[in-house]
């Protein structure tokens, strides 16, 4: 992304000329540059003739001034597209609005003397509002922006009221998630209540399940935080039967249920749970105007950073993105380049990015910025702390095996 005359410093001076005026005859008040018309012998001065604009002169005015006003008037023109550019970064380990935007009580805070920089995308277009001509054309000429077809971005006949609803709910969800994983990454144990909200088709637990099921036990296990469910499945094979104590209308039910195998390897129940926590440490995130699931891992950071002894950043300006889930996954998110843009706008030189982005970070990364690749908020926490310690170079990237 010649020195300037300094504004209210006059030029030099112009040069000065003397004109004389006219001598006038005092009895008559005539110039003496005004011809005398007794003794002017000249030529009179005839009249000259324009020739009229001919039809062919007319036509083509007419033609250029109804392609600039049309053109004109279409480059204001709304069109069907989305332009993605760098929006605000926030420090989940700062303020806003004059109050931290990570506040703890019930536990012991310490200070911290960097920053992790929670990234965002600026989107202009989509349901309510609009974009015009002029602003997809800067947006394709633009490298830190993209343009995209709105329904490809949207929801095919969603109200900005709606897009904006689903976009609050995520960010209050991944609040929530990114606190529990904190919480359990430093030790904690967080109670929860599984209720069941339905079952996956064609899985093990379909049919099985009810709906408003509470799992209680595992293998005659008790279950009582989201991660002993999470501990108790990575010990099972894919395939293997095992057993479910749930709570249905008030009394124990004992359900076996044959358990199916993640896209990403391991076992899983086929279910799809509802959790309601009891925290251990009452946590509050500000942040206004600013939606969508994927601060959830810079929101888990900077709680972590906040209730650690030692100062993982060590003054350093880390950014990042990417969801959280609850067992501490890192999840892929979009815009991917607008946030590296953002960043390195914002003074980061360290960028954590999810793993599973690494198809859309090849070759979208900007001169000075460094990329690290992670997959778990372990890995994550790890990357900080690995950076303040001045050894960032040996932390891996996106390469072409990532995405071969």
């Amino acid at each position: 992304m010649t020195q300037p005359t300094e504004p209210g410093r006059p030029g030099p001076p112009e040069p000065q000329q003397t004109v004389e005026s006219p001598q006038v005859d005092a009895p008559t008040g005539r110039s003496d540059l005004a011809p005398d018309p007794a003794t002017d012998s000249s030529t009179p001065s005839l009249p000259i003739d324009v020739a009229p604009p001919s039809p062919r002169s007319m036509t083509l005015s007419l033609g250029m001034l109804a392609t600039a006003v049309l053109v004109a008037v279409l480059a204001f023109l709304p069109v069907p597209y989305v332009v993605n550019s760098p929006g605000p970064t926030r420090d989940t380990l700062g303020v806003m609005d004059g109050s931290p935007l990570i506040s703890v009580t019930g536990a012991t805070t310490y200070p911290t003397t960097g920053k992790l920089l929670l990234t965002t995308a600026s989107v202009q277009g989509g349901p309510g509002y609009p974009v015009d001509v002029v602003h997809v054309l800067a947006g394709w000429l633009s490298s830190g922006s993209t343009v995209q077809p709105a329904e490809t971005v949207f929801p095919t006949g969603a109200t900005s009221a709606e897009v904006a609803k689903a976009g609050e709910q995520q960010m209050a969800s991944s609040q929530e998630d990114a606190t529990v994983a904190a919480l359990t990454q430093l030790g904690y144990a967080v109670p929860a209540t599984l209720t069941i909200a339905g079952d996956v088709s064609g899985t093990g637990a379909s049919g099985v399940v009810d709906k408003g099921d509470v799992i209680t036990s595992f293998d005659g296990k008790a279950v009582v935080t989201y991660q002993d469910l999470v501990d108790d499945l990575k010990a099972v094979t894919p395939g293997a039967r095992v057993t479910l104590g749930v709570k249905r209308n008030g009394s124990i039910v004992t359900l076996s249920v044959v358990t199916g195998t993640k896209k990403a390897g391991g076992a899983q129940l086929g279910v799809l749970i509802d959790p309601t926590f009891t925290l251990p440490v009452d946590v509050k995130i500000k942040i206004n105007d600013i939606g969508g699931p994927s601060a959830g891992m810079m929101f888990a950071l900077g709680i972590i950073d906040k209730l650690t002894p030692t100062d993982d950043t060590g003054g350093d300006v880390i950014a990042g993105t990417g969801t959280i889930d609850i067992d501490g996954t890192v999840g892929a998110i979009g815009d991917i380049r607008q946030k590296f843009h953002g960043a390195l706008r914002d003074g980061a030189h360290w960028f954590l990015a999810p793993a599973s982005n690494c198809a859309d970070i090849l070759g979208a990364v900007p001169a000075g910025l460094h990329v690290v690749k992670v997959s778990t908020l372990r890995d994550a926490e790890q990357a900080v702390q690995t950076i303040a310690a001045g050894k960032g170079a040996s932390l891996p990237t996106c390469t072409a095996a990532d995405v071969s």
